[in-house]
């Protein structure tokens, strides 16, 4: 089973989890089987993978105890807003079929539209009432932690952002973490399989005698990040969760380190505002 970490409300969370981006309706069935019998039991999904339903069916069908899972969805840049949230918020839980959710976060800040003060206000009613056990962020910025924290009754559990060696984002998770906020690294082992043939984590893979996602997927648990990289090849899978076997030296650690070259794939959360990102 994958190991936990305690959040900063005390509820435990698998280091480790399946993102689910991309996975079409019909290829989720496969995927959670696979992913539940490798170990997975967290599931990253969001109403703008517009796959909850197929998720939820999934690990309904899967016989799994709903104790033994956490489910993390997100509230999509079009549904922020206090009203617009908590609709948001009741259609996902119907769609992934719960009762609640195990941790909700804002998809992007959406600076410019000003409105994730008040999604976030939404949520910590939405948590009051026990439909949603923790409240966390995704593509925050230091500068937006801060207005939200300025004003946050319950403090964000994770901040869910970019993260993978060529994009090493080490002063915004040490930030966080001064703040008691975990940080889940999104897009873990980059895009394209390029860093698959960079010779350095090819040389530590050797040495390890293990494969290079499984190298980078370790450096971000022993770096103290939450990972949920996400494939729908059963090998893949299951090679992304065998990693908890061995841990990587500190001179390994920074040796991965400084392969960064603040190199972001995906867009900047200080450009994405409400309606600029479509499916």
């Amino acid at each position: 089973m994958c190991k936990t970490i305690t959040l900063n409300n005390n509820i435990e969370m698998p280091v480790l989890g399946l993102g689910v981006y991309k996975i079409t309706d019909d290829q989720m069935t496969h995927v959670i089987e696979s992913a539940l019998n490798a170990g997975y039991r967290a599931f990253d999904t969001a109403h703008f993978y517009f796959n909850e339903s197929s998720l939820g069916q999934a690990l309904n069908n899967s016989g799994i105890p709903r104790e033994d899972l956490f489910i993390t969805t997100k509230l999509w840049n079009d549904d922020q807003g206090y009203e617009k949230t908590k609709l948001a918020l009741n259609k996902s839980l119907e769609k992934l079929g719960l009762d609640y959710i195990d941790l909700y976060l804002i998809h992007w800040p959406c600076p410019n539209d000003n409105l994730f003060i008040e999604s976030y206000q939404a949520m910590e009613e939405l948590h009051e009432e026990g439909k949603i056990k923790s409240l966390g962020v995704a593509n925050f910025k230091q500068h937006h932690l801060e207005k939200l924290l300025e004003v946050a009754k319950v403090k964000p559990v994770v901040n869910q952002i970019e993260y993978h060696p060529i994009f090493n984002q080490s002063e915004l998770q040490a930030y966080c973490e001064s703040q008691g906020i975990l940080v889940t690294a999104w897009s873990p082992l980059m895009r394209g399989g390029v860093l698959f043939e960079n010779e350095i984590l090819k040389s530590i893979a050797e040495k390890y005698q293990k494969s290079v996602p499984q190298i980078i997927i370790r450096w971000h648990i022993d770096s103290g990040r939450i990972v949920i990289p996400k494939s729908s090849n059963t090998q893949r899978i299951q090679e992304n969760f065998d990693v908890f076997e061995f841990e990587l030296d500190t001179d390994d650690i920074q040796e991965i380190n400084q392969i960064n070259i603040d190199a972001r794939q995906f867009k900047d959360p200080d450009e994405v505002n409400v309606g600029d990102l479509k499916k």
